[in-house]
């Protein structure tokens, strides 16, 4: 399974465990310090647009996270910009290795065997979401969400002068084998029918793009249009300075409670204060859901834990990112270093890492870039929140028009959220998005 964008979550959000201690807010309680304008819950790449966009109209926004700005799954994704990604996971290829990926506890794809049992609907909507009918629609919707994507990221990378974090070398999938490359072809060809460049490579062209790789790999497709930023922590940090200069701010609270109230809602944090908001935006990443239950609204999210490694600088020389596809992992050069990551565990939010799995990744890096120097990495996991078609929810509570949900983009966080961040803008403005947000509606499911 492919990580094109981030090996981790879109976004860093509040955390929602259950707690004895929480209880709804009196109207003495709600009615403390004055209501925000828009309060936004998450404090990852997705809130940080978000707020971003909203600042700049104008409006006051403050963002409440756990930890703070960029500082959980939005650190530590693959940095990658991943414009021509618009494939649905649940597409025939991905599906066909399912089992193979399965059987290797270690390989790109896991399930713990007590963690089964709950999974079982969402992978049966993750299956029917492969079929014919519903895999063109996801395609349609993915692909005109990246135009937007592309057109906003460049936009309000030039607005809020991190332009300089931009790398624009394209990237390289690699092959093992013809088997592998023919299997690959149907998707490019997906690709064909949406305007998106790229060039398919043979044995004697791969070393002109990345020298120093193992012999196995006997073609590569380059995508010019793939670009990555310097390192998706800084870069985040840098999009809410922006967001800061407009006018933002930020609250530290671990959100634990919200309930409407006519026209406001209250927020309760764990730390005993409470907040009251005109509008509020869910933008909490893997616990978004769990905040909509409280709502009323089941959405079937479900969490992609991923893992990397982030080696020294200097541990090889990449020349752009590198796609090991069958395997399920990416290589990206960052400005502070190396990061191998990716494969996908469903295995929820509560069950402790198995960095077994980033170890994997990082001995098959070596077999595929023979000179990587594995010593001194930085070993790390987060949260992919995903949805069974592949495609992020975006629009406002069934119940509650002045709430409106921003997450579940699975591996493409970073890649969609500036696109995201204009959506929500353009809801709480009351004006048309710039494109068909049905396919995204939260109540789709």
């Amino acid at each position: 399974m492919r990580d094109s964008v981030s090996m981790a979550v879109s976004n860093a959000g509040a955390g929602t465990r259950p707690s004895s201690a929480l209880r709804a807010p009196s109207p003495r309680e709600q009615g403390e310090g004055s209501t925000l304008d828009i309060a936004v819950i998450g404090g990852g790449i997705v809130g940080i647009c978000v707020a971003a966009q909203l600042a700049e109209t104008g409006r006051q926004v403050t963002v409440i996270d756990r930890t703070g700005i960029c500082e959980e799954t939005s650190s530590g994704n693959a940095a990658a910009l991943a414009f021509s990604d618009i494939l649905p996971l649940a597409h025939k290829g991905m599906m066909a290795n399912v089992p193979k990926w399965l059987a290797d506890p270690l390989g790109p794809l896991s399930i713990p065997p007590g963690y089964f049992p709950k999974l079982v609907p969402w992978l049966y909507r993750f299956w029917r979401a492969g079929n014919f009918k519903k895999f063109e629609a996801s395609l349609a919707a993915q692909a005109s969400m990246m135009k937007l994507a592309e057109c906003e990221w460049m936009a309000l990378m030039e607005r809020s002068g991190t332009l300089p974090m931009l790398r624009e070398d394209g990237s390289l999938e690699l092959y093992e084998g013809d088997a592998e490359f023919q299997a690959s072809l149907p998707g490019w060809a997906a690709r064909d029918r949406f305007g998106i460049g790229y060039r398919h490579l043979d044995r004697a062209e791969l070393s002109g793009y990345q020298p120093g790789l193992s012999d196995r790999f006997t073609a590569a497709t380059f995508v010019p249009g793939w670009k990555t930023v310097s390192d998706p922590k800084d870069f985040g940090k840098a999009i809410w300075a922006h967001a800061e200069r407009q006018g933002a701010g930020f609250v530290h609270g671990d959100v634990g409670l919200i309930l409407p109230r006519g026209d406001t809602v209250a927020i309760q944090l764990r730390q005993g204060r409470t907040l009251s908001a005109r509008h509020l935006v869910i933008a909490a990443g893997a616990w978004s859901h769990l905040l909509a239950r409280q709502l009323g609204e089941k959405i079937p999210l479900e969490t992609e834990r991923g893992y990397n490694t982030t080696l020294p600088p200097g541990a090889f020389d990449i020349k752009r990112q590198l796609i090991f596809s069958g395997h399920g992992f990416v290589v990206t050069p960052l400005a502070t270093g190396i990061r191998v990551g990716g494969a996908v565990e469903l295995g929820g939010i509560h069950r402790p890492p198995n960095y077994a799995r980033s170890k994997a990744m990082l001995e098959k890096a070596k077999q595929f870039l023979p000179g990587l120097k594995t010593g001194g990495g930085r070993e790390w996991m987060g949260y992919r929140p995903s949805l069974p078609d592949s495609l992020p929810v975006i629009g406002r509570s069934k119940r509650n028009a002045n709430i409106l949900y921003a997450f579940g983009h699975g591996h493409l966080g970073l890649t969609q959220s500036a696109a995201t961040g204009s959506l929500v803008r353009d809801l709480v403005l009351d004006q048309a998005p710039a494109i068909d947000l049905s396919p995204f509606s939260p109540q789709r499911f």
